[in-house]
């Protein structure tokens, strides 16, 4: 049947209806419509204020209950309910097609949740899209590829998103979704890249920024990062961290990453500007100086990356963003440090200013840790493991500054306190009797230039796991 029908058309008529059914098949579908899903409500929530803004960033796609409640809470100050917009740059490949909606719509306090799955650039202009959003409280970008996202820049669905924290809503997101709500977006719209590729070249073609889209309070100069432990993207963060500075796409020269792991970890950021995390561990990750070496087709060198490892219940204040607390680690010709992930905390002093735990072995001058780059005044911490336990840190005394040192000693240990010279000699000491009796001691350099010397706790007779804590004041 095929092969005579086929004869039979082929007239003049029928090879030009051929042609053009052709031409028909070689131009691609059109454009599917922006898809609109309801659930809940058919009629927004009428209110005069909101008591937000408020924010999440997780990990993976997924909405997390806990932070989308507390956000929910923040923002309705736990009275009456709101209406949530889910914005997705495709349609999941299974299951639901409203997967974000099936999880808020449960939520105590959500009138409704309208999930827009939209395929175009241009579908950021729909009328009832930018109608739903404005009259929303709380919009969340879904997973998927955040490159969609980043083309909605200088649209009216832009405007309308801003609009919703502008009013004391809030907005948030999962995975690429997280991404977007940086203020510098890494949109890997040339492609994703690992953390052996940025390193090796942080200038490499798939390492692309949006700048000047979504600008939250307290939430200025952040690169967003999703999947961070398990998928070994923070050497990639340190890359952008350092393509920000050396690029000038920060405000005051330093660049912050913000990095969340999957498996229903999530960053909660209230209108103040705290951080809370949920679910997993996030890090955030401190670029304070230009780097030493970022050039297109150079590997990275950058000294002393400051990171927070935030643990579940951890807070963290983007407002008032801390001075210590971090841990150190560096690159140098495109190889990070080991043990990224881990790190001795650089504790906070009595007024908030840096300090440094110890870190075994340190039980010489030439094994000291490290305290010349502290700001003064800062701490010394650590515990006495044994009898004959000794601690040393290493710190730096300009000609006529004054080093003075006292130190809180628990009760279950007697230990004294002695500052060291360069060659290791005693220069002051301070050993007063009894377990738990504090010691202190000041010493000012004459000499000119800058001098290295060491502080040493001893112990003296007992130990214990209990803490001691010495604050070092340079005048």
């Amino acid at each position: 049947m095929t092969r005579p029908l086929l004869r039979r058309l082929a007239t003049p008529i029928a090879i030009t209806l051929l042609a053009f059914l052709g031409t028909l098949t070689t131009t691609g579908p059109a454009h599917a419509a922006a898809d609109r899903v309801r659930l809940g409500s058919a009629a927004d929530v009428n209110r005069t204020s909101w008591q937000g803004p408020a924010f999440t960033m997780n990990g993976d796609g997924g909405v997390v209950p806990e932070t989308m409640t507390r956000a929910i809470d923040a923002i309705r100050g736990s009275t009456g309910s709101l209406d949530v917009v889910v914005l997705a740059g495709s349609a999941p490949t299974s299951g639901s097609a409203t997967p974000e909606c099936d999880t808020v719509i449960a939520l105590a306090g959500v009138n409704s949740c309208t999930t827009w799955t939209l395929t175009a650039a241009s579908d950021a202009g729909n009328a009832q899209l930018n109608a739903d959003v404005r009259n929303a409280e709380f919009v969340y970008f879904a997973g998927g590829d955040q490159c969609r996202y980043a083309a909605w820049k200088g649209t009216p669905l832009e405007a309308s998103v801003e609009s919703v924290v502008a009013k004391g809503g809030g907005s948030g997101g999962g995975s690429a979704g997280t991404h977007i709500n940086s203020s510098i977006v890494y949109d890997a719209c040339k492609g994703s890249v690992t953390s052996a590729e940025a390193l090796s070249d942080p200038y490499k073609s798939s390492v692309t920024f949006t700048t000047g889209m979504f600008n939250w309070p307290n939430y200025a100069d952040t690169i967003n990062d999703s999947h961070f432990v398990t998928r070994d993207r923070m050497g990639r963060t340190m890359a952008f961290v350092a393509r920000a500075i050396k690029d000038g796409l920060t405000t005051n020269g330093a660049a912050w990453g913000v990095g969340v792991e999957q498996g229903g970890g999530s960053l909660f950021i209230d209108k103040s500007g705290q951080g809370t995390e949920y679910g997993q561990d996030a890090y955030i990750v401190l670029g304070d100086h230009q780097p030493e070496q970022a050039a297109a087709g150079k590997a990275l060198t950058f000294s002393n990356y400051k990171i927070w490892r935030l643990a579940p219940g951890s807070t963290f204040d983007f407002k008032n963003r801390p001075t210590c607390g971090y841990y150190r680690r560096s690159v140098t010709n495109g190889t990070a440090d080991a043990n990224l992930y881990n790190g001795i905390a650089e504790a906070c002093g009595p007024t908030g200013g840096a300090g440094l735990r110890e870190s075994e072995p340190n039980d010489s001058p030439s094994t000291a840790n490290d305290a010349t780059a502290l700001a003064s005044p800062f701490d010394l911490s650590g515990d006495m493991k044994s009898s004959t336990d000794r601690d040393y840190f290493k710190i730096g005394l300009n000609a006529g500054q004054t080093a003075s040192t006292r130190c809180t000693i628990p009760s279950t240990y007697d230990a004294d306190l002695y500052l060291l010279d360069s060659n290791g000699s005693t220069i002051a000491r301070s050993v007063n009797n009894g377990a738990g009796t504090a010691e202190s001691l000041s010493f000012t350099r004459t000499a000119s230039g800058t001098g290295t010397y060491y502080v040493e706790l001893e112990a003296y007779s007992g130990s214990g796991s209990e803490t001691y804590t010495c604050t070092l004041t340079k005048s």
